[in-house]
């Protein structure tokens, strides 16, 4: 498996160039790969949805994109820009939760417990895949910056109601204090460890090195995780908010780590592409009958859509901001993890609820990280014109 994943990240490597300027996507390379290399196709990678390094991989890429996309929000930037993600969280959510359980209902005829169980799996987006647009300066900063937010505490947010439902359809019983604490123990955890580190590294007679500064944030990172893994505290919350909380406080430490964060975070998203692909048998999408496609289409171009367009209206956005944010709306590694969690949930259809949410997860991966350069290069060419459109105004 490794080899192979050297062999796929070396042939991304030499397609980068063109993969930044075309539709043509490096994480849809990863998904193929993995999907040809898989147990249900060659052989090489023997996985299967149910083995422990598959849940620990999800888990861990996760975490490090949450860790490294939360370190470009200071609070200050937060609080400038909240009215958008507050809107996109608060309203654009549910409403997203909704509109998915009824199509689940009406195309899949599933009862109301399991299609609200896979609405709450899937209406989550991904901060992995929500990176490529983020990441673009061609987008306007408050959509990039709409996007990050959301993407990174909505996760955090589905999974006590992804646990209330699994419990609802047969699953293990949920106490509603315990995932308060830790809910709240998440966001605590990833506030604190940060200050601390930063108040030690302020101790005038510690001296550090350049190098071993910037090593200050994996430091909490471990930390953050190990704590995390023992106290049951939410792993995503406690990471996006020790990413915020060191570029509020020690923003010296995000300047030093960024680079090459950044780098860790690229190679993890990959590798968690690569193996989701090998899960993806033929058998895995043979099982899911052509209402289900016809389910995870609707999702991408009906549910996220429709819902955050209507959170964004009165917020004077121009249509083409409001539909980047409505469109860019990636399933990925959360509805993984939860996917996995109903997997193992012990309802007699979990199976089945599984492939759908591996179908409706593969098709926007494909369809999300293909549209990211056009979109941008929609922007880029906007941009061009009002320069172009303002030289002339100037010119007379």
């Amino acid at each position: 498996m490794i080899l192979a994943f050297g062999a796929v990240l070396l042939a991304a490597i030499l397609i980068s160039g063109i993969a930044h300027r075309t539709v043509l996507s490096t994480a849809v390379l990863f998904l193929a790969a993995g999907f040809l290399l898989g147990q249900g196709m060659l052989g090489v990678i023997p996985l299967q949805a149910g083995d422990d390094q598959v849940s620990q991989l999800a888990q861990v890429a996760l975490f490090v994109v949450l860790f490294t996309d939360g370190q470009r929000l200071a609070i200050r930037d937060l609080a400038k820009a909240w009215r958008l993600p507050g809107r996109a969280l608060l309203l654009g959510m549910p409403l997203t939760f909704i509109i998915t359980a009824v199509l689940g209902v009406w195309l899949l005829n599933v009862p109301w417990p399991e299609a609200l169980l896979i609405a709450a799996v899937l209406a989550p987006t991904d901060p992995v895949f929500a990176s490529a647009i983020v990441g673009r300066v061609e987008i306007p900063a408050r959509v990039r910056g709409l996007l990050n937010v959301e993407s990174g505490l909505n996760d955090g947010l589905a999974l006590p109601v992804v646990l209330i439902f699994i419990a609802a359809v047969g699953g293990p019983d949920v106490e509603p204090l315990l995932l308060t604490l830790e809910l709240v123990g998440g966001v605590a955890l990833g506030v604190g460890v940060p200050l601390l580190v930063s108040l030690l590294l302020r101790i005038r007679f510690l001296v550090t090195t350049p190098l071993y500064a910037s090593l200050g944030p994996v430091a909490i990172a471990i930390i953050i995780y190990g704590v995390a893994t023992v106290t049951g505290a939410n792993l995503y919350l406690a990471a996006f908010a020790a990413g915020i909380t060191i570029a509020s406080a020690a923003p010296e430490m995000r300047d030093a780590f960024v680079e090459y964060g950044e780098y860790i975070a690229e190679i993890v998203k990959l590798l968690a592409i690569f193996v989701f692909g090998a899960l993806i048998a033929p058998s895995l999408l043979a099982d899911v009958p052509p209402l289900g496609y016809l389910f995870a289409v609707l999702i991408l171009v009906v549910a996220r859509p429709v819902a955050v367009e209507i959170a964004l209206i009165g917020s004077k956005l121009p249509w083409e901001e409001r539909g980047t944010a409505a469109w860019f709306g990636p399933k990925g590694f959360a509805s993984v993890l939860y996917g996995l969690l109903v997997l193992e949930s012990g309802n007699p259809d979990a199976e089945y609820l599984f492939h759908l949410i591996v179908v409706a997860i593969s098709l926007s991966i494909i369809a999300h990280s293909s549209t990211d350069v056009p979109i941008a290069g929609y922007f880029a060419k906007m941009e061009r014109q009002d320069k172009e459109r303002a030289a002339r105004d100037a010119e007379r």
